[in-house]
C-alpha cells in the first residue's frame, strides 16, 4: 500500500516536469516575415517580401530536435516595392494568388548543426510540394516582451528552384535566376 501511494505520488509530481518539456508558440505578425532575393537578368538582385507568416512552434525544451514548426505565408501580399511588378508576380505566370494565396511549410525532422540547427519539411507553393532543409540560427531568447509574454526568436534561410513550384515557368535563367534565396525572421510568443 504504502508503495503504491509513494508510486502515485512520484508521478503525480512528475507530470509537471513532462508537460512543461513542450511548449506551443505563435508568430508575432509585426515582428515576423519572409524575404526573397532573385537574380534579373544575371545582372541584380530583386528583393522582395511576402505577406504575413502564420506559423506554430512546438518547442521542446530538453531536446529542441524533437520540436516542430508549420508555416503559412501570404502569398497574395508580396511586395517588391514595385507595384506594376507584384502585380505580375500574383498572376497565374508566378504565384496564381486567386487559385494559390498561400504557401505553407511544415517540418519533418530537426538536427543539431554547429550552434544552430538543420529543419527539413515541406514546402508548398501553388500546390506543389517539395522537401526543403533551412538553416536556422540558435535561438534568440527567450526574453519577455509585451504584455510579460516570453518570445523565442529565429533566423533562417534556404534556396529553392522557382521553376520546381512551377514559378514563372519557362522564363529564360537569362532573364530571371532559377534560384530563390529565402530570409525567414520569426519571433515567436510562447501561448
Amino acid at each position: 500500500m504504502k508503495l503504491a501511494l509513494l508510486a502515485s505520488a512520484v508521478l503525480v509530481l512528475a507530470a509537471p516536469f513532462a508537460m512543461a518539456q513542450t511548449s506551443t508558440w505563435k508568430t508575432d505578425p509585426n515582428h515576423s516575415e519572409v524575404d526573397f532575393t532573385i537574380k534579373h537578368m544575371a545582372l541584380s538582385n530583386v528583393h522582395g517580401r511576402f505577406g504575413t507568416v502564420d506559423a506554430t512552434l512546438t518547442w521542446d525544451d530538453a531536446d529542441p530536435t524533437k520540436s516542430t514548426v508549420n508555416a503559412t505565408i501570404d502569398v497574395t501580399g508580396v511586395d517588391t516595392g514595385v507595384p506594376n511588378r507584384d502585380k505580375d508576380l500574383q498572376s497565374a505566370r508566378f504565384f496564381d494568388v486567386a487559385n494559390h494565396p498561400k504557401a505553407t511549410f511544415a517540418s519533418t525532422s530537426v538536427e543539431k548543426s554547429g550552434s544552430g540547427y538543420k529543419v527539413n519539411g515541406n514546402l508548398t507553393i501553388k500546390g506543389v510540394s517539395k522537401p526543403v532543409t533551412l538553416d536556422v540560427d540558435a535561438p534568440a531568447g527567450p526574453a519577455n516582451g509585451m504584455g510579460h509574454k516570453m518570445h523565442l526568436g529565429f533566423s533562417a534561410t534556404t534556396t529553392v528552384n522557382r521553376e520546381d513550384f512551377g514559378v514563372g515557368a519557362g522564363m529564360a535563367t537569362a532573364m530571371l535566376g532559377d534560384d530563390v534565396k529565402l530570409t525567414i525572421d520569426l519571433d515567436f510568443v510562447k501561448q
